[in-house]
């Protein structure tokens, strides 16, 4: 703890009367766009460079099983924001706004009625009519996907990004000294920009990096395993396939499009970095909580696909760091499932308000987790051709989803077929855990609710 930092907390207690101990937390969530959780070099990947996350995640809890319950930007955030599934909290597109009532009882919102400051830098990515005037400093685009590249007053572009790093010094300029404070920051990065064909806008100083390293195709990339889908799902009216078409075709264009999308992650990288800085200048940094996740995954030309949507791994797994300075562990790695869901009612716990009963997440950090290694998975947006309705059962060893409009089953055995190459729905040698899971399907289902 450094000499300003102790000071702090001195002045701090002399103010409140309290002893510093009990002063509540500082809580910062850190929220990036479409990434998928091995897209950290912590989580193994030898290509991407992201030594400040890594960092984090050496300091702190790397929750290695950290799932979303619906792989969609805008239903995601809502889960996170609310502690609630899709089927619960209703926001099951990109227009929908939370209500009034539901909107009071989001994290930001508690923590706001027990005094502290909050603020939101970035993309809200929920409804049309973001709720800028109850937070205490808001710097966002109200557009639920912000462009990458913004003209300022002068006339120069600023990339989406760096754009949320000026928020964030700004936020901490103002209320840093404001103990407690709240701030929620959601990057763009390192979402593509729509568009036809989608594309990667990369910051200027990146657009070299990774330019003489060569990353491999994915297996299942091979034509066989999208050619073994059923016929209502291989179409190129399938969304995931046809942004695949520009991106994933050739292999020049995967080389392309896997660089800059690690380009946009080291990006967010150098911002986790600039932040952590400006923590310790301003003697807060001990007394700081730093969660850092995914609002979803996102396939990189696994089984022919591009993007998020349905169950396979590479679309509902995300990165999920929690970074306490007070607890006074360091480096450990949790196994059992963490969801997106988690996320409120584990920053309640921190700042020891009471949790809504309407949450349906768990406490991360509670040392007797509630919660069985088994989650429900919902995605109901548009529907088939373009998307198909997909719900499902997720465990560590294996993984049930059925396409709701067609009644089309999959089952995985993750324990021996990490990389879902094989549906083993119609194998009889399987039939008991079929069974099983579509029982617990059933009971999940109406449990989200």
């Amino acid at each position: 703890m450094n000499k300003l930092t102790i000071l702090g907390f001195l002045l701090l207690s002399i103010v409140t009367g309290k002893p510093a101990a009990a002063q509540s937390p500082n809580i910062i969530f850190l929220l990036t766009d479409d990434h998928r959780a091995d897209a950290l070099g912590v989580a193994g990947n030898q290509y991407i460079q992201t030594p400040n996350l890594d960092q984090l995640a050496n300091k702190g809890i790397l929750f290695k099983n950290a799932y979303v319950t619906t792989s969609i930007c805008s239903v995601s955030r809502a889960s996170i924001l609310s502690g609630q599934y899709m089927s619960r909290h209703k926001i099951d597109d990109f227009a929908q706004d939370f209500s009034p009532a539901a909107l009071a009882n989001t994290y930001p919102m508690l923590l706001k009625s027990k005094g502290y400051k909050i603020g939101f830098v970035g993309k809200y990515g929920v409804g049309d009519n973001p709720p800028d005037q109850e937070f205490d400093f808001w710097a966002c685009n109200r557009k639920g996907q912000p462009p990458y590249e913004y003209k300022r007053a002068d006339g120069s572009i600023i990339h989406h990004t760096d754009s949320v790093a000026n928020g964030i010094d700004q936020f901490l300029q103002k209320f840093g000294s404001q103990s407690p404070f709240c701030l929620s920051v959601s990057f763009k990065a390192p979402h593509e920009l729509d568009g036809s064909p989608p594309t990667y806008p990369v910051q200027e100083r990146f657009k070299d990096l990774y330019k003489n390293i060569s990353v491999p195709q994915p297996e299942t990339a091979d034509p066989s395993y999208w050619n073994a889908f059923p016929d209502f799902f291989r179409t190129d009216k399938n969304i995931g396939r046809e942004r695949w078409q520009p991106l994933f075709s050739t292999p020049e264009l995967h080389q392309q499009t896997v660089k800059d999308y690690f380009r946009l992650i080291t990006g967010v990288d150098e911002v986790v970095g600039k932040l952590r800085k400006q923590l310790e200048t301003l003697g807060i940094a001990d007394n700081t909580i730093i969660i850092f996740m995914g609002d979803n995954g996102f396939a990189l030309g696994e089984h022919g696909l591009e993007g998020k949507w349905f169950g396979f791994e590479e679309s509902i797994r995300v990165p999920m760091i929690i970074y306490d300075p007070r607890s006074g562990k360091s480096g450990s790695v949790e196994e059992r499932i963490a969801l997106n869901i988690d996320i409120a009612p584990t920053i309640l716990n921190l700042a020891k308000l009471p949790v809504p009963p309407q949450m349906q997440g768990i406490d991360l950090l509670a040392r007797k987790p509630v919660r069985r290694d088994v989650f429900f998975y919902e995605h109901t947006f548009m529907g088939s051709p373009r998307l198909p309705k997909i719900e499902g059962v997720v465990k560590k060893d294996m993984k049930y989803m059925k396409f709701t409009e067609q009644g089309y089953e999959q089952l995985y055995i993750l324990k021996k077929d990490p990389l879902e190459k094989q549906n083993v729905a119609a194998d009889p040698r399987y039939a008991k855990d079929l069974k099983k899971l579509r029982e617990q399907y059933s009971v999940l289902k109406e449990k989200a609710k």
